[in-house]
């Protein structure tokens, strides 16, 4: 995979988590918004500078779906907290790929992407895998 390529698969996967993370803010209740504000916001952030940066090295960033299909209904706060696990497990998953694709600052940052992505399902989520963003390589890819 390109390290363009590989963008491109990130900015798609943050796009999903800002749209998923619409979903959440919707269903998550008070006592966890602000933590679904801060995720949204970050998300919002790297899928700005993942466009940015595929813009940089002469590409044209992947754009925006109108709408994304969630991979479960999600009629309450149980839901939406899965559903934020998941959001950050693809995104760790796209993330991982990047670090194997870049070098320098661009692979420093892709790091820092997937740890932050890990940590958030961590806390979503209650529980930790043994190695965020590889679960595609064992058979179990989650989402």
């Amino acid at each position: 995979m390109s390290t363009l390529d590989a963008i491109q698969a990130a900015l798609a996967a943050e796009h999903a988590a800002v749209y998923g993370y619409g979903v959440v803010g919707g269903r998550i209740g008070e006592a966890r918004e602000a933590e679904v504000r801060a995720a949204y916001a970050a998300h919002r952030a790297r899928r700005d500078a993942l466009a940015r940066t595929a813009r940089d090295l002469g590409g044209e960033p992947a754009v925006s779906a109108a709408a994304y299909a969630l991979p479960f209904p999600v009629p309450d706060a149980a839901a939406a907290l899965r559903l934020a696990a998941v959001l950050e497990d693809r995104v760790a998953n796209v993330y991982s790929d990047l670090v194997r694709a870049a070098g320098g600052p661009l692979r420093k940052e892709a790091a820092g992407a997937l740890r932050e992505a890990a940590v958030r399902a961590v806390r979503w989520r209650g529980s930790g895998v043994a190695f965020p963003g590889l679960a595609e390589r064992s058979g179990s890819r989650t989402g």
